[in-house]
């Protein structure tokens, strides 16, 4: 047995009920749906909110009331039978009779308790599910209107009343079995005290409602129809890249939901929670998307967070003063007296010193709760003791979520690196110890862009048929396809070879197709027909096709897919990979990779590691497999270093330079990644081992061209700053140089199985003295080429290029 819920954009007009009446058809048809609760009309109950207070303030809501009797008219004209339509008015017409006498009433005394406003709100409910069971009747003649009030007993507090569980439960299953042949369709949001008196259950009442009938009747599972596709990683509105979440926990779901996903409310799964009943998040104007689905216990997920959650507005108010610290139940008697006074604490952190507290609230309970602080501790003010409470506004907070976070270190680091490199200030932070929630308040103008950072931060015939399976669709892999797409009829045509992809995957969604998946439009195909991304699900599914000439391209940074490598290797699954961490991590690893790749006959091809498209790696392995002897490598490997120091000559500072260099996008976001020469030692160390030396990371000596001020600072803008104050040193470099006949430049070399990377200058008989623009250079010193250097040249960055290098790649693997 199900009990569903329909809210009320599901019932807010006549072409959305038209959408619902189909769903309780389908799911009372399967035997599923018996009870159907419904939430008011949308808009409605702020309708009825406003009102009251007009009634109460002595104003007309004559104007109100035609709009709201107008909004139900019109859906009995388009939806009931002409020969039913008079009781239907006759009915409706007789509440809002009762509902215009309430509210006489509160004009007349201009007073409107929070008893009378519950009474005035309930008749939302009532009138919608009325309506929507007298048009489900003209086609499910079990359907039958049922006044929840009589059977959800609560407290009398009035606007949030509190549910008798025991007693409920026993009227509702009495209630239920009485009418065990009739589909309930169940008023939402409204209760009733022990006196009859109309209470309500708060935001989400509906919800709530829904869960107490199902956990009464120990549903199946517990339905909640609205208009979006369930519960989603971030607010779609101001995330593009948003996707539903297709489960999960109770824990997440009431993290997420307390923390202002508005799809559903902690409350609702309370009841849920206790008698594990699974809830669904469905949308009404999809009824076939699969939604999501919240229970105990979920498949385990490859996401290190499941959502990030945020309340737009939010006021801050910090509590400071030596007489707190050390103070035995100063906190209790703070947030007791705000509790008692019905001011809700989103999120609280106080310093290790005991000196201070910051506590967020709504901010229509700021100012309430600051001079709920000023009587309270008026003696301590007075005394010195503490200081006035200070009210922040224009706030948000902003939460991530999930299970995962707990088992994944390194959560918080990434969170608040997303946050600081984006600029954006966090003014306080609070974690629980189940690490299941980290929460910031930041600025209101900055939210949007944080939760976009953060979002990115933590969710890439008789022909021979290369059957591809494709990690990472950025730039490089979006550029990859546009060429294998533009080159299609080429490489069929000159080389006999189809590149079939079969399986896209990034970091939010994979799609895999047997049939193939094509490529001019792949993205659309991608965020339709795909699912949450799962790397591992997506190897072994790739594994277990068995298909010949398969090849697994990865064109990420991530370290996740170098632990899939040697399986698949293992698996007669040839790699291409742009992706240097694999070959640049332990030289056991790169050693276990280069054995696999032989052992099972594939190819493990990443001519990119080193120079994007040019032919770097392929000629150090040519000339060895020749048996040429290496004598020394000298090489520029880093394009973002090369263009900056072309640039920084005559007048230029370094500081402008490297600053044009990020502002065409030649560097990290941070330009001290590239700066630090950690890529650049990379390059080198997997030259180094493809030239036979089994050297590690830590045997390659870097020279560090920025002082350590720049080094230390706490953000790109800083770093900035002092690049500017350290003008004078790198200026002296420069001059020194030139006063020489000399050019800087940033160098690797390796000679008798030693590497370094260092700051050096060469002169005009340098085959480096000529670099220009961003270009990467070469020099191999071997025994054939001892007295004039091999030397490869040209450009070593840039999406285009380093696609093709992976396509050439791709391709040498068809030859094979």
């Amino acid at each position: 047995m199900k009990v569903i819920k329909f809210g009320g954009t599901s019932v807010g007009s006549v072409k959305s009920i038209q959408k619902l009446l189909p769903i309780i058809h389908q799911e009372f048809n399967s035997g599923g749906a018996q009870v159907v609760v419904l939430s008011a009309m949308g808009g409605v109950t702020n309708l009825l909110s406003s009102m009251a207070d007009q009634a109460a303030n002595g104003k007309s809501y004559d104007e109100e009331l035609k709009i709201l009797e107008t909004k139900h008219f019109d859906v009995v004209k388009s939806l009931i039978d002409p020969q039913k339509q008079n009781s239907m008015f006759t009915k409706l017409k007789l509440l809002f009779n009762e509902l215009e006498d309430i509210l006489q009433g509160v004009q007349s005394l201009s007073e409107l308790t929070p008893r009378t406003r519950d009474l005035v709100l309930s008749y939302g409910e009532r009138c919608s599910t009325f309506l929507i069971s007298k048009i489900a009747e003209e086609t499910l003649p079990q359907a039958f209107y049922t006044d929840a009030s009589t059977l959800i007993k609560t407290d009398s507090g009035f606007g949030h009343a509190k549910v008798n569980t025991v007693l409920t439960e026993m009227l509702i299953k009495n209630f239920y079995n009485q009418n065990a042949d009739k589909i309930l369709f169940v008023t939402g949001f409204i209760a009733s005290n022990d006196d009859g008196k109309i209470t309500t259950l708060g935001r989400g009442g509906s919800d709530y409602t829904a869960a107490i009938f199902g956990a009464a009747l120990n549903a199946s599972e517990i339905q909640i129809w609205t208009d979006v596709n369930g519960m989603m990683t971030a607010d779609p509105r101001m995330v593009e890249k948003a996707f539903s979440l297709p489960e999960l926990s109770y824990t997440e779901a009431m993290e997420l939901s307390f923390f202002g996903a508005k799809v559903i409310y902690p409350p609702t799964m309370i009841p849920a929670f206790l008698k594990n009943i699974p809830i669904i998040i469905k949308n009404t104007f999809e009824p076939d998307f699969e939604g999501t689905i919240i229970r105990a216990n979920c498949s385990l997920s490859n996401l290190p967070i499941k959502g990030i959650s945020s309340i737009n507005e939010i006021s801050v108010l910090n509590l400071q003063g030596s007489g707190m610290v050390g103070k035995a139940g100063f906190s209790g008697r703070l947030f007791s007296m705000l509790a008692r006074e019905q001011v809700n604490v989103i999120l609280i952190t106080q310093s290790s010193s005991e000196h201070s507290i910051t506590f967020a609230v709504n901010p229509q309970d700021a100012l309430k709760a600051k001079q709920l602080i000023l009587n309270e501790f008026d003696l301590e003010i007075n005394a010195r003791k503490l200081d006035q409470p200070i009210i922040e506004e224009n706030l948000s907070a902003m939460a991530i979520v999930g299970e995962n976070m707990r088992h994944t270190p390194g959560i918080a680091g990434r969170l608040f690196h997303a946050l600081g490199r984006n600029g954006i200030n966090v003014r306080a932070i609070a974690q629980g110890s189940s690490e299941f929630n980290i929460s910031v308040i930041i600025n209101r103008e900055d939210l949007a862009k944080a939760l976009n950072a953060v979002h990115q931060a933590f969710f890439t015939q008789l022909k021979k048929t290369l059957n591809v399976f494709c990690l990472g669709t950025g730039q490089i892999g979006a550029t990859l396809f546009k060429q294998l797409h533009s080159q299609k009829k080429f490489l069929q045509q000159n080389l006999d070879i189809q590149v079939k992809v079969i399986g896209i995957c990034n970091t939010r969604q994979m799609l895999i197709s047997q049939k193939g998946i094509s490529l001019d439009n792949w993205e659309h195909e991608l965020s339709t027909a795909g699912e949450p991304a799962l790397l591992n699900d997506f190897a072994d599914q790739m594994i277990s096709m068995n298909l010949p000439d398969c090849v697994l391209v990865d064109n990420t940074a991530s370290q996740a897919p170098i632990l899939l490598y040697e399986k698949v290797l293992c698996s007669s699954i040839s790699i291409v990979t742009c992706n240097k961490v694999g070959n640049s991590g332990s030289y056991e690893q790169y050693r276990r990779f280069k054995e696999s790749a032989r052992k099972y006959g594939v190819d493990f091809f990443y001519e990119t590691n080193v120079g994007a498209g040019l032919p770097i790696v392929k000629t150090l392995k040519d000339l060895m497999m020749s048996g040429d002897r290496v004598h020394r490598i000298e090489a520029v490997l880093s394009g973002t270093i090369s263009f900056i120091f072309n640039n920084f000559k005559g007048d230029a500072n370094f500081h402008d330079v490297v600053k044009l260099a990020q502002e065409k996008g030649l560097t990290e976001p941070d330009p001290r990644d590239d700066l630090s020469g950690t890529d650049f030692m990379r390059k080198m160390l997997i030259l180094a081992r493809d030239a036979g030396y089994p050297l590690e990371p830590e045997d390659i000596k870097i020279e560090n061209m920025l002082p350590a001020s720049c080094m230390r600072a706490s953000s790109v803008p800083e770093f900035y700053v002092e690049l500017k104050n350290s003008a004078a040193y790198f200026n002296k470099l420069k001059t020194d140089a030139e006063s020489q006949g000399k050019v800087l430049r940033y160098i690797g070399k390796m000679e008798d199985g030693e590497v370094s990377v260092s700051l050096q200058t060469v002169d005009e008989k340098h085959p480096f003295y000529m670099l220009s623009g961003s270009d990467n250079i070469i020099s191999f010193t071997t025994d054939r080429y001892c007295e004039r250097p091999m030397v490869v040249k040209g450009p070593g960055a840039g999406a285009e290029v380093t696609a093709g290098g992976v396509f050439a790649d791709l391709v040498n693997v068809g030859a094979g």
